[in-house]
């Protein structure tokens, strides 16, 4: 496959496009089919658990978690903090507590995370407050005996980017047990020159600092004992796919703890949809490695 640097720009918007990559639908059905999924999916947590929504964990309007708790008694919880997808410049956490679906009856309690999507947030700023709502998270819930952090698409970049945190300027620092990064980038160089750049004004200085796959030592530091899955859709474009295998090898050839998830039968969006079942190859991983299988 052509080097993304090598591509013309229509074909390099179509490879950063993963609506125009679905097997099911037009890209437009597919997104709209997609929001109708995770509000549905969010309304349905709502009703299953104790929830406490807005939770302020800095001073910004939009730096609010939503907290979906399980009925239970227990006081070694495992706690998934969930980092929305959107490009970051859609969705938010009101359509983010769908994976709480099926992890409520295992007692697990569910974090979802609002930031400052664009244009009124940048990419400083949001990897910023994601790192702060994960040390706010833990500060309020000390009896936490497992942290998990699941972010798909923009939001499984924002979770790489929380993984490779020097936490040394930060009054904690986070154990997370594992991540489930679905259908993220990793390196942010090739989005520079697409559409997704208009609400961003990112500049490559600004791209460098905030890719993951140049903070793979850093990530090794923060995260050594930290169990990763990179997951990704069989129907995501070449380059999606190949940011993922990219980001995989890397972070195997650092010796870390990772698995490569190749989901079968899925798409960009539907490989994050299909948390809110049970059943899902993708939900039970995710509790066999919380040991709750």
């Amino acid at each position: 496959m052509t080097h993304w640097t090598k591509m013309e720009r229509d074909e390099l918007e179509r490879q950063y496009s993963p609506s125009r990559w679905s097997h099911r639908m037009s890209a437009d059905d597919v997104i709209k089919a997609h929001v109708k999924a995770l509000k549905e999916g969010t309304e349905q947590a709502r009703d299953l658990a104790q929830t406490l929504l807005n939770v302020p964990y800095g001073e910004g309007d939009g730096e609010k978690l939503d907290v979906y708790i399980p009925k239970t008694n227990s006081l070694d919880v495992h706690l998934v903090v969930y980092l929305h997808g959107g490009y970051w410049q859609f969705l938010s956490k009101e359509e983010s507590g769908f994976m709480a679906v099926p992890l409520i009856d295992k007692g697990v309690v569910v974090v979802a995370v609002g930031y400052d999507i664009a244009p009124k947030g940048n990419m400083d700023l949001m990897v910023s407050q994601v790192r702060r709502s994960v040390v706010s998270v833990v500060q309020q819930y000390s009896h936490i005996s497992g942290l998990y952090l699941c972010g798909h698409s923009a939001g499984a970049h924002l979770a790489a980017m929380v993984l490779s945190t020097d936490w040394s300027q930060y009054s904690i620092t986070p154990q997370i047990k594992g991540a489930f990064l679905v259908s993220g980038i990793y390196d942010l160089l090739p989005i520079l020159s697409t559409y997704v750049m208009e609400p961003l004004k990112m500049t490559e200085e600004v791209a460098v600092r905030n890719s993951p796959s140049k903070l793979v030592p850093q990530l090794k530091l923060s995260s050594s004992s930290c169990q990763i899955v990179v997951a990704v859709a069989e129907n995501d474009s070449p380059e999606f796919r190949k940011q993922s295998e990219e980001y995989y090898k890397a972070l195997e050839e650092s010796g870390l703890s990772v698995t490569m998830e190749d989901v079968a039968n899925t798409d960009h969006f539907n490989i994050i949809e299909q948390l809110v079942d049970g059943e899902y190859h993708l939900t039970k991983l995710l509790l066999k490695m919380m040991g709750k299988n």
